[in-house]
């Protein structure tokens, strides 16, 4: 299964997005959204069912919670490329009075976003409530969640681990971005979490290994295959290995980036190395 070729060119663009939103405002988070660029592109471009006539409800579409929030900056993008509000949009970010913000909100009324999320540990027991209320309004349709991998140490994942597989919620499918790296290093040097797909096998969840988590046609193809476990009683987890800065070769293996901006030097030489595709914002 090979990448549509217009999935690769929004790629691109959307790495330079996240590279000049950040830089404008000298603020924001581009390692880790450069990392899951194609996860979004893929999820957002191939695997769910939406509408762009974005209601607050979601009924009879798929939902996405993004919780690990502070890489807004490519999920506002995809938002942006995907139709549901004006790519020019973009040149508000982390601005007073922008819709927006650092990371996302909802009482700004900004399409796409259904909860506040950026402080970390709290998406994934939103996912479940709502994969629960699409079971009980018979919608059929399925609930995406993104976690850092990071973000495990905090306690409250793991609570709704267990929650989901007790209750049999088989219509929710969590990915969790293993890039090995957080704000103060990796994630071995601040906490170590061991087998983190043993851990999630024991709490009952099904779990799908994504090695390249940087590639397009392995992450539809996993989706995919996550899809098609689902009414089958477990939720389901795909551990995605990704690179933190995936895209900026100086970005790349190392943690630095995970909350630091590019100065002007450093943004001319990132975004030579992504072409303009669909035209800057």
């Amino acid at each position: 299964m090979q990448a549509n070729q217009s999935h690769e060119a929004i790629v691109s663009q959307v790495r330079r997005d996240i590279l000049r939103m950040v830089h404008k405002v000298n603020s924001g988070h581009p390692g880790g959204s450069l990392g899951c660029t194609e996860f979004f592109v893929s999820l957002y471009f191939d695997i769910m069912e939406l509408s762009t006539d974005f209601s607050m409800d979601g009924i009879n579409e798929d939902l996405f919670f993004l919780s690990n929030g502070h890489i807004s900056p490519v999920f506002y993008s995809v938002l942006a490329h995907r139709g549901f509000f004006p790519v020019k949009e973009l040149n508000t970010f982390r601005l007073i009075d922008s819709r927006l913000q650092g990371h996302p909100t909802t009482h700004e009324g900004l399409p796409g976003v259904r909860i506040a999320s950026g402080s970390l540990g709290q998406g994934l027991s939103v996912a479940v409530g709502a994969a629960q209320a699409k079971k009980l309004n018979n919608d059929s349709h399925l609930v995406y969640a993104l976690l850092g991998d990071g973000e495990l140490q905090e306690g409250q994942n793991w609570e709704a681990i267990m929650y989901a597989a007790g209750k049999g919620v088989d219509n929710l499918i969590a990915t969790v971005d293993l890039n090995g790296k957080q704000i103060d290093g990796s994630t071995d040097e601040v906490l170590p979490m061991g087998d983190v797909a043993a851990k999630f096998q024991a709490f009952g969840w099904e779990v799908l290994s994504l090695k390249e988590g940087n590639d397009l046609n392995a992450i539809k193809e996993t989706l995919l295959a996550a899809k098609n476990k689902t009414g089958q009683g477990k939720p389901i987890c795909i551990l995605m290995e990704t690179e933190m800065g995936n895209g900026v070769d100086f970005m790349m293996h190392t943690h630095a980036w995970h909350g630091k901006a590019p100065n002007d030097e450093q943004l001319e030489s990132a975004l030579a190395q992504n072409p303009e595709t669909l035209g800057d914002y």
